[in-house]
């Protein structure tokens, strides 16, 4: 049995929304004997809200459904600003203050997960102090994820971060990686033999029931995540725009993010009546809208970045739903293709988009079915967290390095 901390800046739990890797791997590894603890910020990255009640104290202790959590109470923010460097910040000074105040159990072994390094700088510190393995956990390349996204690679802020990304790629016993071809970059710093890949992937079970949340005489597309510059959805109005004589034919995006705003903006500019935006909902309610639409969407901008793979929670998710998928990315090692469980659309040309669109609309229903349990029993063998927490699991057999 295992003691493990787990420190993640944006952990949630399913009813806050967005991804719950981590409470996933903490609810089947408590179910195999182990402890787990996670340390989060209860203020909400897509939200832009606090998630939870503090009054005066500057920190709550929490069990969700058998999963111990230490929410640490920040500042808000919105956006990419100074204001978010200043919530990092934060939360990294603050759980090197409390936990050690807490009497807590000894780690076993505390993990690290970006996406900001200064959270995983601070379990790297923890580890020191209880003299216990830390394991770097690497959901996003930063800084090269912000580099791609414009920001200068002169930039005090970005050559920090490259600092601050290979002192902790060296000093990692274990460095875990959600993009499947990472190792061709952070191998660039430390031997291959240490870096692991473990996915993203579902804890969710296929039920046949659920309610129908779409009008069910549309043929419906459906898009559930971030609302941000990645996922490129303005594309994705650009194919409604095209379609918005064909009624029969509606778009739902769900979900949260800083582009949010811009996004109904065009839509009305545009006079669009075949698009729905809706909030953010629980994991519960989210499989509701995935089983109720006739075509799920996901897209990826054109980034030399995504050349190491990618781990899109919302994929998986898809994916569980027994639904086809329409993924609009130029990425080369793209699931949906491998399972056959969709169409992919790699030129970002929004008339093929619609063409697609239309196909799968006349598609017989039988069809389509085909799509949709082709990527579930893909995911069955690959990516449930059962098969993801057995790789987890030889992971914290790792000794401190002397």
């Amino acid at each position: 049995m295992k003691n493990i901390w787990i420190i993640n800046h944006h952990a949630v739990t399913p009813e806050m929304g967005g991804g719950t890797r981590h409470y996933d791997f903490a609810k089947e590894l408590i179910s195999r004997g182990h402890k787990v603890t996670i340390i989060a910020s209860s203020f909400h990255y897509a939200k832009y809200r606090e998630m939870k009640e503090y009054g005066d104290a500057e920190y709550l202790l929490e069990n969700i459904d058998g999963v111990d959590f230490i929410w640490i109470k920040t500042p808000s923010y919105k956006g990419n600003g100074f204001a978010r460097v200043k919530n990092m910040v934060w939360f990294t000074c603050k759980i090197l203050n409390v936990l050690p105040k807490l009497n807590l159990q000894k780690p076993d072994t505390i993990i690290g997960s970006s996406v900001h390094l200064f959270a995983v700088h601070a379990a790297y510190i923890l580890s020191k102090k209880y003299k216990t393995p830390f394991i770097m956990e690497v959901r996003d390349l930063w800084p090269e994820t912000l580099i791609e996204m414009g920001i200068s690679k002169r930039h005090p802020f970005i050559l920090l971060l490259g600092f601050l990304e290979r002192y902790l790629y060296k000093r990692a016993d274990k460095i875990i990686t959600l993009l499947p071809h990472a190792e061709k970059y952070i191998g660039k710093f430390v031997e291959k033999e240490k870096i692991v890949w473990i996915s993203n992937g579902t804890a969710i079970k296929y039920q046949e029931t659920f309610v129908q949340k779409l009008d069910a005489q549309k043929f419906n597309i459906l898009y559930a995540g971030a609302h941000g510059m990645a996922n490129d959805l303005d594309i994705l109005l650009n194919a409604a725009e095209l379609l918005k004589e064909n009624t029969h034919i509606h778009f739902t995006l769900i979900g949260d993010g800083v582009l949010k705003e811009s996004l109904i903006q065009k839509t009305q500019t545009l006079g669009l009546k075949n698009i729905t935006f809706l909030d953010s909902v629980a994991k519960a309610q989210v499989q509701d809208y995935l089983k109720s639409a006739d075509l799920l969407y996901v897209g990826l901008k054109d980034l030399p970045l995504y050349k190491y793979g990618m781990s899109m929670n919302k994929v998986f998710e898809y994916l569980s739903a027994k639904k086809p998928v329409l993924f609009v990315s130029a990425i080369e090692d793209n699931l949906i293709k491998t399972a056959d469980a969709g169409a992919v659309v790699t030129s970002y040309r929004a008339e093929e988009i619609t063409d697609v669109i239309e196909n799968f609309s006349r598609m017989p229903q039988e069809k389509r079915d085909l799509y949709g349990q082709n990527g579930f029993e893909y995911l069955q063998k690959n990516y449930t967290i059962e098969v993801l927490s057995d790789k987890l699991e030889k992971i914290l057999e790792v000794e401190k390095d002397a």
